[in-house]
């Protein structure tokens, strides 16, 4: 069964409620009667869910994700954000790994796949995002680093809940520098992501994950990247945040 590709915007710390509730105002309408190849997804900072969530009522193509999670469940933890909170708000995507989690903020391989696992029971879909920067990519490291991210972000999972979740690629060197990846590294990489899964699991679970392209996607490049045979969609972020340019990405096949 062919693997249905994901397009999500991941906004960062960017557009608070007003600046979302006019995104939606004219994204939504851009994408009414149109038939999709692909799922849709939003991520804005944990203020602004409510509000995009609320313009999407009745809305069923387009989902929400929120781009971090505690691992535990309630209580004294100042400043974080339970997945029962997130449930209650209609989340049901939560980008976890992110490179800008794991440089700004700490988060180590172990971290990470608390969260995965946290999230997983709680009844989301994780989208686990890996790369390697520059430095790495230039000393002949690509593959230990994609290896040691998956290996650790995987661990104790089953291959049925490995197969329902969504990997992004983000080389870091490529993420808001205006600088891609070639759509011939994307794939290689890709490709990689998929054998390491196949060995941690087997051929059928690798076969079965998404594994989204994140690093300068835009209206320009998404659909030679798209075209490779092992990359099932974008991570998006910079080009998410106008509605136009988004709106040309989730169409990107047309």
């Amino acid at each position: 069964m062919p693997r249905k590709p994901i397009i999500a915007a991941n906004w960062k710390m960017n557009m608070g409620p007003a600046e979302a509730a006019a995104f939606m105002d004219q994204f939504i309408p851009s994408m009414e009667g149109k038939a999709l190849s692909c799922d849709v997804v939003i991520a804005p900072p944990f203020i602004t869910i409510p509000t995009v969530t609320a313009k999407l009522q009745g809305n069923t193509t387009i989902a929400v994700a929120a781009q971090n999670v505690s691992d535990r469940d309630n209580g004294a933890f100042t400043g974080e954000i339970s997945t029962t909170m997130l449930k209650e708000l209609g989340v049901t995507y939560i980008i976890l790994g992110h490179s800008e989690r794991r440089q700004y903020y700490g988060e180590t391989d172990a971290i990470i796949n608390s969260k995965i696992k946290k999230a997983i029971a709680d009844g989301f879909t994780p989208i686990f995002c890996i790369g390697e920067t520059k430095d790495e990519r230039l000393a002949g490291k690509l593959e230990e680093v994609l290896s040691t991210q998956l290996s650790g972000g995987l661990q104790d999972l089953t291959a049925e809940q490995t197969a329902a979740i969504v990997i992004a690629y983000e080389p870091v060197w490529a993420i808001g520098t205006g600088l891609t990846a070639t759509s011939k590294e994307a794939q290689e990489a890709h490709a990689y992501i998929r054998q390491v899964i196949a060995k941690l699991y087997d051929t059928d679970t690798a076969n079965q994950v998404r594994i989204q392209y994140g690093g300068s996607v835009k209206p320009g490049n998404v659909k030679e990247l798209m075209a490779q045979p092992d990359i099932d969609g974008a991570l998006v972020g910079g080009a998410s945040l106008k509605p136009d340019s988004f709106a040309a990405l989730v169409e990107f096949d047309r």
